[in-house]
């Protein structure tokens, strides 16, 4: 089976509903998978079938949840599981509750796994916040890993607890490290903080930081492509891909990107102070994925002008700085 290919094949995605997971279940549906979810959030099936996810519970990964899906439908063959925190910022205001959406539920999934479904295998979506800061070129897998902010350290609990599980029961495990992964449906993090401030103040763009911070920009498309390669690679070997294109865009050149794309040309003024927990340079080594034939279908130029039209079509006057 290749990521192009699912056919016939029962996949759960826990956090389905969020952001990367619509696209992922999208994605998975098209090439013959039948996909079912579990995480947080009322979703009416018409919603839930339009990105192709046939069976959606809305409640917390325990076994409880797990059961109800196995009885229903059957055990899945992957599993993505991409529910967790998601967020630095939100990770520093509440990091116990950061620590339960990443830690927690990946403990119990883990643990109903190797009870029930050890054969089952596992892709975990982590994040590049592992690796932490101090770098200055691209980022292998092999890189050190320090990371300094609770989201950071919660991903990187949640990968041990991945490994911990593969090498002491001998589930098949893979782990993909997203970097910036941005596209239509995303309201937060920058291109919505951009987007929401060019829509209150057109003249003049007040951003954190220099401008000359460093970012990989990968498209939600290719994420889920990303993503689905890697349940090809699962093994009690163990298997880490970066989620990244390997091109550094500086925050200054996507927030000009932006504002050519709504056709404006503000004033762009940097406060010169990086916020908490924001590392300078965070670009990822593509070497593994170019390996696999992963490269992005979406400029990130491209990419940047769809989220715009996105935003101002879907949410014209309604988008405020407090969504």
């Amino acid at each position: 089976m290749t990521n192009r290919d699912f056919k016939g094949q029962l996949v759960l995605i826990t956090g389905a509903r969020g952001f990367i997971g619509r696209y992922l279940a999208r994605f998975l549906a098209t090439r013959g998978a039948q996909v079912v979810g579990l995480g947080h959030g009322a979703w009416p099936q018409e919603q839930a079938q339009h990105w192709g996810v046939t069976t959606w519970i809305n409640g917390d990964i325990v076994p409880a949840n797990l059961d109800m899906l196995a009885r229903n439908v059957g055990f899945p063959q992957v599993i993505f599981h991409l529910a967790g925190g998601s967020s630095v910022g939100f990770s520093l205001l509440a990091p116990e509750e950061d620590y339960r959406r990443s830690v927690e539920s990946t403990l119990q999934l883990l643990e109903w796994m190797r009870s029930h479904a050890p054969a089952v295998r596992i892709v975990l979506a982590s994040s590049a916040a592992v690796y932490g800061d101090g770098h200055c070129r691209p980022i292998t897998e092999d890189a050190a890993l320090a990371p300094y902010s609770p989201y950071g350290y919660h991903k990187r609990i949640a990968e041990l607890l991945v490994d911990s599980y593969r090498l002491s029961f001998g589930l098949s495990t893979a782990t993909v490290r997203l970097f910036s992964i941005y596209g239509p449906l995303l309201r937060k993090q920058l291109l919505w903080d951009l987007c929401a401030r060019l829509q209150v103040a057109p003249k003049v763009l007040h951003l954190d930081g220099s401008g000359e911070e460093s970012r990989d920009w990968l498209h939600v498309e290719d994420a889920a492509a990303w993503l689905a390669m890697a349940a090809d690679h699962a093994s009690p070997t163990g298997f880490v891909l970066n989620g990244g294109t390997g091109i550094a865009t500086r925050v200054r050149a996507v927030a000009d990107q932006v504002c050519r794309a709504w056709g404006l040309a503000p004033e762009l003024r940097f406060s010169g102070h990086s916020r908490p927990g924001d590392p300078a340079y965070l670009v990822a080594d593509p070497g593994v994925s170019q390996g696999l034939n992963l490269t992005p279908t979406i400029d990130w130029r491209t990419g940047i002008q769809q989220y715009v039209d996105w935003f101002r079509q879907t949410l014209g006057d309604r988008a405020t700085l407090s969504d």
